[in-house]
C-alpha cells in the first residue's frame, strides 16, 4: 500500500512540473497563458488535487486495513480455548457493542496508550484514536496545536509572557540585578461542549457483520471534526473559543485593485513578520483552505524560483517557502479584509479538551421509527497565549 502512495506522490510531482513549464514559458515570453495553455493547466491542477485526494484516500484505507487486522487478531483471542486465551482488559469494540444491544447506556471514551498483549501485537486502535485520527483528516487544529487533556471542566489558566528577563554584563564582586519576566493577564481556557445525534436502524445493529465501531468513529470524527476545527479557527471568543485566526496579530495587508489577492513577496513578508524565534521553532507553518492552495502555487520569487514544493514522500507535507502548508477548510477566500493565510508558530495555538469523546445510547427519542439514537459529545476551547507566533495575511479593505 505504502509503495502504490509513494508511486502517487511522485505521479503528482511530475504533473506539478508540466504545470511549472506552461507558467515558465508564458513568463519567458511575457504574456498571459493561451485559452489551450490555461486548459491545459486547469486539467493540471485538478490532476493535482484528485491524486491529493486519492493519497488521502488510501492512507485511512491503509488505516482501516492495520484496524481490522487487529480485530481479525481479538476475534482469534474470543475463539482460543479459555486456558490459552490472554487476560485483557474490555476493549472499546466490547463497549460498542454494548451500547448497541442496550446493555451500556452512556460511557466516556478516552486516549489510551497502545498496550501489548500476549502475543506481542498491538491491540486494536480504540474509539477515541480512530475518531480523532478522522477529525484531523478534516482539518489541522487537532493536527497542529498543543492539546492539554484535562480530567475535569474547571478553567484553565495560560500565561502569556509579554517580555523576557534581561540579562546584563556583571562586573567582578558586583551585585546582580533582578529582571522578571513581564506576564501579560492570564488567558482562560473553558470548556465548550460540541454534540450531535447519530441514529442506527435496529436492523443495522442486529447485523453482527456490521462494524458498528468503525461505523460510529466514521459518523462523530467527521462531524465534530469540522464543528471543533471550524470553531478553534475562526471562533470569536465570545461562548466560542478563540479561533487562531481571531487571536492572530496582523503580519502583512495586501496591495489595493487585486480583490484581496496575495502575492509572492506578501507571503515571503508574512513568514519574516513572525519574530526569529517563533518562525524558528518546530512547528512553525502556513495554513489556507485549498483554493487559495491552488492560487498559491502559481506564485514565484523574484529569484524566479516557485515558492511552492510537493511532497515527494507519503509521510511529508506540501512546502510554501520551505515550511509545511496544511490545508485548514475552516480559513477564508481571499476577499477583501479577508484572513486568507495563516503563518507561525502553530503549536502555540493551545487546545483545552476535558476528557474524552463521550458516547450516550436512547432507544425512546425514535421508538415509532425504529431507531437506536447515539449522542456524542466533546467538551474543547483553544485559544493563542503567544499572538507574536502567529500572524495572517489580510486582504486590502479597498
Amino acid at each position: 500500500m505504502k509503495q502504490f502512495i509513494e508511486q502517487q506522490m511522485a505521479q503528482r510531482a511530475t504533473a506539478w512540473e508540466a504545470a511549472k513549464k506552461i507558467l515558465d514559458v508564458a513568463t519567458a515570453e511575457k504574456r498571459d497563458l493561451t485559452a489551450e495553455e490555461t486548459q491545459t493547466y486547469e486539467k493540471i491542477s485538478k490532476e493535482l488535487e484528485d491524486r491529493q485526494a486519492t493519497i488521502e484516500k488510501l492512507r485511512a484505507d491503509e488505516a482501516r486495513e492495520l484496524r481490522l487486522d487487529a480485530a481479525t487478531r481479538e476475534m482469534a483471542d474470543q475463539v482460543r480455548p479459555v486456558a490459552d486465551a490472554p487476560r485483557s482488559v474490555r476493549t472499546d469494540a466490547e463497549v460498542i457493542r454494548s451500547m448497541a444491544k442496550g446493555e451500556l447506556r452512556s460511557y466516556s471514551f478516552e486516549k489510551r496508550d497502545l498496550v501489548k498483549t500476549a502475543t506481542g501485537a498491538p491491540v486494536p486502535t480504540s474509539f477515541y484514536d480512530q475518531v480523532i485520527m478522522l477529525a484531523r483528516h478534516v482539518g489541522p487544529m487537532l493536527q497542529t496545536s498543543t492539546i492539554l487533556n484535562t480530567a475535569s471542566g474547571e478553567n484553565l489558566q495560560i500565561p502569556s509572557l509579554a517580555q523576557y528577563s534581561t540579562a546584563a554584563i556583571v562586573g567582578e564582586g558586583t551585585a546582580i540585578s533582578e529582571s522578571d519576566p513581564i506576564f501579560n493577564s492570564f488567558i482562560t481556557l473553558g470548556a465548550y461542549k460540541y454534540s450531535f445525534l447519530v441514529q442506527l436502524s435496529t436492523e443495522l445493529i442486529e447485523d453482527s457483520g456490521v462494524d458498528i465501531l468503525s461505523f460510529l468513529a466514521d459518523q462523530v470524527g467527521n462531524e465534530l471534526g469540522f464543528r471543533v476545527n471550524a470553531a478553534l479557527t475562526t471562533g470569536t471568543g465570545t461562548n466560542q473559543p478563540n479561533g487562531i485566526v481571531t487571536a492572530s496579530s496582523v503580519g502583512v495587508t495586501g496591495g489595493t485593485a487585486v480583490s484581496g489577492a496575495f502575492t509572492a513577496d506578501n507571503l515571503i513578508s508574512l513568514v519574516y513578520s513572525v519574530n526569529t524565534a517563533g518562525r524558528r521553532l518546530a512547528g512553525s507553518g502556513f495554513q489556507m483552505n485549498s483554493s487559495s492552495i491552488a492560487k498559491m502555487r502559481s506564485l514565484k520569487d523574484t529569484a524566479g524560483n516557485y515558492v511552492f514544493s510537493p511532497a515527494l514522500n507519503a509521510d511529508a507535507q506540501d512546502l510554501l517557502l520551505g515550511y509545511p502548508v496544511f490545508e485548514n477548510p475552516a480559513m477564508a477566500d481571499t476577499a477583501l479584509s479577508a484572513k486568507s493565510v495563516l503563518f507561525g508558530h502553530l503549536p502555540s495555538f493551545f487546545v483545552r479538551q476535558v476528557g474524552g469523546i463521550k458516547l450516550d445510547r436512547s432507544d425512546d427519542f425514535a421508538f415509532n421509527a425504529g431507531l437506536v439514537t447515539f449522542r456524542a459529545t466533546m467538551r474543547v476551547d483553544g485559544n493563542l497565549p503567544q499572538t507574536s507566533h502567529v500572524k495572517h495575511f489580510i486582504g486590502n479593505a479597498a
